[in-house]
């Protein structure tokens, strides 16, 4: 809040934009941002497909704040992009008002009415899931309720993150700006000698450069609000970004956006000028590695990257884990960083429940750090998968198999489904003989039948051997397979 009253926030929001995680997002992305800064050069990126300026100056060169939002979704929009603004005093209560609207609508919340905007909504909106689960629980569902709430009771009951929601819910900041700036520079910055073409080492530099951000931050009793991202290539350019950072941006959550950033700009890099100039310095720089050619940056490589906390706030702390979960957390994210600056991003995975309808399609690995979401959801019907529990080994490449009656003969599906006769033995990967003791089956699917290339048929079936195993089974194609064990 300044001396001329709550600070006027617009937030730009692209309701099509996909968040995958992927680089693709960023690099698509930046061209808004390209767009927005035209009007106004210092944007807040919340996450690709979203982003928040400062209205009071450029309002006031442009003849006002709707004039301003409607020129930046009119010049948005021209591009091909599909969004809506918000206009409002605060982030949080910004960001509503944007979902609020309509591809091309400005939904403005005049001053002095923000409590009485947000007051109408559930309290999922807010940014905290705990309270968002525990405030309906004790009967309050709109963020009028819980603002008619005394202050007091509100931090003594719910702690710190209760009294940030508590703000919110009153149109108030999350946290008090401070009252003077830091006494010490709290930057930090690494140099690249020679100049790195890649952006996986960049990022890596990236995430132990947020570490040493955040112990500085924190001997000084400090949090941020955002994070400027500056990178200075070999030409002598400068490019910065700033990120939303409200003290929860972890270590990892830094490098995440700084890959995004490099991704949008290699996004405004000439194609033909990229391949032409940088193949060569790119080739020198990268000599030996196993790379992408996405991965590499514009020609001339990056000098100097710079983290530099902006809009500091006094740290109002974090209440850990009652039993340590959090500092678990702490020390598998530094083996796992530690592991991939060895070996490569792609080196550490972790799973994520996928949707599919074959075991091996139901667990996606992704890169440890990266917020990626499966490809198919997994909160999605998926008729013919195999019902629970699932098996405990699936075999990436599916295993071949012999499976005969009680005469020798190979067992064969029909396509209405018909068994030729009942299984009787199983070989498993050219392996013995194994007696099957029981079996159930055939649940045929068929998939993707509306692309003939990718198209299949296959008949599943549940065996147990004499040997206390069971097993996943298909026929596809005539041929037996095994997808999974039970164990």
């Amino acid at each position: 809040m300044t001396a001329a009253g709550p600070v006027r926030v617009l937030v730009l929001w692209c309701p099509d934009w996909p968040q995958t995680g992927q680089a693709a997002e960023a690099r698509a992305f930046e061209q808004v941002l390209s767009v927005v800064e035209e009007f106004c050069p210092r944007v807040e990126v919340l996450r690709p497909g979203a982003c928040a300026v400062g209205a009071r100056g450029p309002a006031r060169y442009f003849g006002g704040e709707e004039v301003l939002a409607r020129k930046i979704v009119e010049a948005v929009t021209g591009r091909g992009f599909a969004c809506q603004v918000g206009l409002a005093e605060g982030l949080f209560a910004a960001q509503l008002a944007a979902r609020a609207g309509a591809p091309g609508v400005v939904t403005v919340v005049a001053r002095g009415q923000t409590r009485e905007f947000l007051a109408a909504h559930p309290v999922s909106v807010l940014d905290s899931e705990e309270m968002a689960d525990l405030l309906p629980r004790l009967g309050i569902r709109t963020l009028g309720e819980f603002a008619a709430l005394p202050v007091a009771e509100a931090v003594n009951r719910f702690g710190v993150p209760g009294a940030l929601a508590h703000r919110l819910a009153r149109g108030l900041d999350p946290r008090p700006l401070a009252a003077r700036p830091a006494r010490a520079d709290l930057s930090v910055a690494t140099e690249f000698d020679p100049p790195e073409q890649l952006a996986e080492p960049v990022v890596f530099a990236a995430k132990a450069l947020a570490m040493r951000m955040h112990a500085g931050l924190a001997a000084s009793g400090l949090a941020c609000v955002r994070v400027q991202v500056e990178v200075t290539c070999e030409d002598g350019r400068q490019v910065s970004r700033l990120w939303r950072h409200d003290g929860l941006l972890s270590a990892l959550a830094v490098a995440e956006r700084v890959r995004w950033q490099l991704a949008g700009w290699q996004a405004g890099q000439d194609a033909a000028g990229q391949d032409a100039a940088g193949q060569d310095a790119a080739g020198q720089g990268a000599a030996g590695r196993d790379e992408d050619p996405a991965d590499r940056l514009p020609a001339g490589g990056i000098t100097v990257l710079r983290l530099v906390p902006d809009q500091l706030v006094r740290d109002g702390g974090r209440q850990l884990g009652l039993w340590g979960d959090a500092v678990v957390s702490d020390r598998v994210a530094r083996a796992a960083l530690r592991v991939q600056a060895m070996l490569g991003h792609g080196a550490v995975t972790r799973p994520v429940l996928a949707g599919g309808r074959g075991p091996a399609e139901q667990v996606t690995l992704i890169p440890f750090g990266d917020a990626q979401d499966p490809e198919f959801p997994a909160d999605r019907p998926w008729p013919g998968r195999i019902p629970a529990p699932g098996p405990a080994t699936v075999c990436r490449d599916p295993l071949p198999a012999r499976v005969a009656d009680a005469g020798g003969v190979a067992v064969t599906v029909t396509g209405r489904a018909q068994v030729s006769a009942p299984p009787a033995r199983v070989s498993v990967n050219g392996g013995p003989w194994l007696e099957v003791t029981s079996w159930a089956g055939p649940w045929p699917v068929a998939e993707r039948w509306w692309q003939p290339r990718l198209a299949r048929r296959r008949a599943r079936f549940q065996l147990v051997t004499a040997d206390g195993a069971a097993w996943l089974a298909a026929v596809q194609d005539g041929r037996w397979l095994i997808e999974a064990r039970y164990d």
